[in-house]
């Protein structure tokens, strides 16, 4: 089968990469002349990179794991210590560390909490305790139907104190979704807890050894075009063409430059690109199908990339950090954490503004203003005194619409990978997989839209070119 997929970010490569194992011509269509979607990577005139986001893989990824291994690229994962370090704003420079021991889960998870005295009392880790119990032994049905509940309303339900949440899930909810407790759905934090409680290794990050178009994205690429599929840059989807039953008679290819448009058909389609982009290109009559409507629930949160370059060595931490800022969400020191981008010298802070919906239309000028003054309670010793650290040069990354904001109630505007239009299908982290708005979540997606294709190969064969509806192209 020749299958058109429209975006090539992570879910529509992983697709493609499964399409090509089971027997199948992918071509991939990009809209960018750089690969990655939500995880590109761009190199400035010096050679240094920068990217859409601070990407940490976690043990707890077994389908983002797997694809690397297939690709023989596993030891591109620069594996971090098994611990959470949280900066303690009440002690500017110091920080509090989450240890996890060589135990089974959750034994290790329980006495990483247990031996952390910095950010909790006794009394709240056991009532904090208590209150997961409901989570942990009524398993993902329990966590699903806690939708309802931001994370904030559902601790309260739960008797938590809210200290716990101020000391430690308003850090973890702008790292998972780039929101606060109050507006994240309890399923998003309940999930990647019992993800950290029920694997040993669930918890424990890994960096990337260089930039993820070139490290990740371009090895799926080889792999795609080595065994005959095709990936295309520069080709933005104009308009989806539809035949006389509605289903897909072919992709509209935006000319550039001043080229004409291009039809392009084969005999599946899919959509990889980001849930507010396909909102956008849906032919009229699909947004009459309540499939489709439900997407109108659904909408990407902004988000703020930031990379500063110093003068100096600002720490020598080998690890994510989460700020406990009111700015910032996490961050790394990468001339530490990625092999690629190494400096003993100097430091290359990359930091994540989160909640952005209010930075989001300021000039990079002011977000690097607020985010130096940040910067002095986190390395008071660099940024106080008369011999400060001097930021070199930075890159602001803006994405005004990411990750789909995971707000109470939006686990039923998930779709499926299988669409109602028999030859149409999406992929996307923003599509119905247990791993929600990740990396992880993409690769899953991926791969389960190439089943569904796969299963369904049968029914969707081209029809006989004398049935077919002519398509007619608007120059």
């Amino acid at each position: 089968m020749r299958v058109l997929i429209a975006g090539a970010g992570l879910a529509g490569l992983s697709c493609a990469k499964y399409l090509v194992d089971a027997g199948h011509t992918p071509i991939v269509l990009e809209r960018e002349n750089v690969l990655g979607g939500k995880v590109a990577a761009w190199q400035d005139d010096d050679g240094d990179w920068y990217e859409t986001g601070l990407h940490v893989f976690f043990g707890a990824y077994p389908n983002m794991l797997t694809l690397l291994e297939e690709l023989g690229i596993e030891d591109r994962l620069q594996w971090k210590e098994h611990t959470m370090i949280f900066n303690r704003p009440e002690k500017p420079g110091t920080y509090s560390r989450f240890d996890f021991p060589n135990l089974p889960a959750p034994l290790n998870g329980i006495i990483a909490i247990l031996r952390n005295n910095d950010m909790l009392t006794w009394w709240e880790k056991i009532r904090f305790g208590i209150g997961l119990i409901p989570a942990i032994v009524r398993g993902q049905n329990y966590v699903e139907a806690m939708d309802r509940y931001s994370w904030s309303e559902w601790m309260e339900r739960q008797n938590m104190p809210k200290r716990v949440e101020q000391e430690v899930f308003i850090a973890m909810s702008k790292a998972l979704n780039f929101i606060n407790p109050n507006e994240i759905s309890a399923t998003i934090l309940l999930t990647a807890l019992n993800r950290f409680l029920q694997e040993k290794y669930g918890s424990q990050m890994a960096f990337l050894d260089g930039s993820p178009t070139e490290r990740l994205c371009q090895p799926i690429v080889d792999y795609i075009t080595e065994r005959g599929g095709e990936v295309r840059f520069n080709s933005p989807l104009k308009e989806i063409l539809l035949n006389d039953d509605n289903t897909v008679a072919g992709f509209l290819i935006r000319g550039l430059n001043g080229a004409e448009d291009e039809v392009l058909t084969a005999d599946a389609y899919v959509s990889a690109m980001p849930v507010d982009p396909l909102k956008l290109l849906l032919p009229q009559p699909w947004k009459e199908m309540p499939f489709f409507q439900k997407l109108e629930g659904l909408e990407g949160v902004p988000v703020i990339n930031l990379h500063l370059w110093f003068d100096r060595k600002l720490t020598d931490i080998d690890h994510l950090l989460f700020s406990r800022s009111s700015l910032l969400s996490v961050y790394a020191d990468m001339s530490n954490t990625c092999r690629g981008y190494e400096n003993r010298d100097r430091s290359m802070l990359e930091l994540v503004l989160a909640p952005a919906k209010d930075w989001i239309g300021k000039s990079d000028e002011a977000i690097i203003e607020a985010t130096m003054k940040e910067l002095e309670n986190l390395f008071p010793q660099h940024f106080t005194g008369d011999n400060r650290a001097q930021l070199l040069k930075y890159h602001v990354v803006k994405t005004p619409r990411s990750v789909y904001k995971a707000t109470p109630g939006r686990q039923a505007c998930r779709p499926s990978q299988q669409t109602p239009i028999s030859n149409f299908y999406l992929a996307g982290d923003y599509t119905m997989q247990q791993y929600l708005a990740s990396m992880e979540g993409a690769v899953l997606s991926g791969k389960l839209t190439a089943n569904a294709i796969t299963e369904q190969d049968s029914t969707i064969n081209s029809p006989d070119e004398s049935e077919k509806t002519p398509v007619s192209v608007a120059k």
